[in-house]
């Protein structure tokens, strides 16, 4: 956000006020050498001076009456407002852009960027373990321009300060509450989500509006840097093998269930196997191969129940 320092704020009343106090000496004697020449008597010399000091006084007054016009108007481009003060107090309305007419006892004219303002930090801070590590954070924010005077009153030229000792104190709150390891993987967006939300609750009463808190990068020593990543390799490693651990388990339940399964299925066809249902099935193929035009031998069972031994005699 961009305000007017303290030497730009006073040069706006000397920029106005020098040339009109010059353009007005200049016009006094100018004036006061017409009139005295003018008492002199009408000789050639004095004409061309008094001529000449007349038309120096004209341009004066004119330059006078300019200068003391533009004391009476300012414009405020866009993406900015502006605040009055006028005899050490200030004025209750706010400058939109736009052209506006000012108190001739104006004493000072502040303007406040209301464009998206991005503050870029690089913080050294700690995580719960107590590990330092430096974090490259943004914070983009602007200004509520309805809450221009409050802004200036109670925090004056230089509100950044301000702000960024508050988004530096809250990095370094925040951070406190992860691992490391959390910090620098899984946990990014959610401690982004937290100091966006405690720098809104902070700022938002003081007349800021925060658009984003960004986190860009995480800056670790070498060492611990390593070993994150040395741990996180071996946990990968282990994820693995738990992954194979568990499809081995589940390929010997699914062979145990297989094999139940056929060995139920052989009990159901064991047990429905009888004598009669045997020989019904002997004599049904005997009649089958009987039927047959092949040439055949047949030996027929015995007296116990076997099945008829049948032996093909083809040529």
């Amino acid at each position: 956000m961009d305000f007017l320092l303290p030497s730009a704020k006073h040069s706006f009343e000397v920029m106005t006020m020098l040339p009109f106090l010059l353009s007005l000496m200049t016009a006094v004697a100018s004036f006061s050498i017409f009139l005295s020449i003018k008492s002199q008597g009408d000789t050639p010399k004095n004409t061309g001076i008094r001529a000449l000091s007349f038309l120096v006084g004209l341009l004066a007054l004119v330059s006078l009456l300019w200068g003391s016009l533009k004391r009476f108007w300012i414009v405020i481009p866009a993406g900015e407002v502006g605040i009055v003060e006028t005899l050490g107090n200030i004025e209750p309305q706010t400058l939109d852009p736009g052209v506006h007419f000012l108190n001739p006892f104006t004493d000072e004219l502040i303007t406040f960027s209301t464009r998206l303002q991005d503050i870029k930090e690089t913080v050294d801070t700690t995580s719960r373990e107590g590990l330092s590590f430096k974090l490259d954070v943004s914070l983009q924010y602007r200004i509520d321009p309805a809450k221009a005077q409050e802004i200036y009153q109670k925090l004056g030229a230089n509100e950044e300060e301000i702000i960024v000792s508050r988004f530096r104190a809250l990095i370094r709150q925040v951070t406190a509450s992860y691992s490391l390891q959390t910090i620098y993987s899984e946990k990014r967006p959610e401690i982004a989500q937290t100091l966006y939300q405690k720098m809104n609750e902070q700022l938002k009463p003081l007349g800021f509006v925060v658009e984003e808190a960004l986190l860009r990068n995480i800056i670790l020593p070498d060492n611990i840097q390593a070993a994150i990543q040395s741990k996180v390799a071996l946990e990968q490693e282990n994820q693995k093998l738990d992954l194979e651990i568990t499809k081995a388990r589940k390929e010997a339940e699914r062979k145990k269930v297989e094999a139940q399964g056929i060995s139920t299925s052989q009990k159901i066809l064991s047990d429905g196997l009888t004598d009669k249902i045997l020989k019904l099935k002997a004599i049904e193929a005997q009649q089958k191969l009987a039927e047959s035009p092949n040439s055949k031998i047949i030996i027929m069972g015995n007296s116990q129940g076997n099945t008829s031994l049948i032996l093909s005699d083809e040529k």
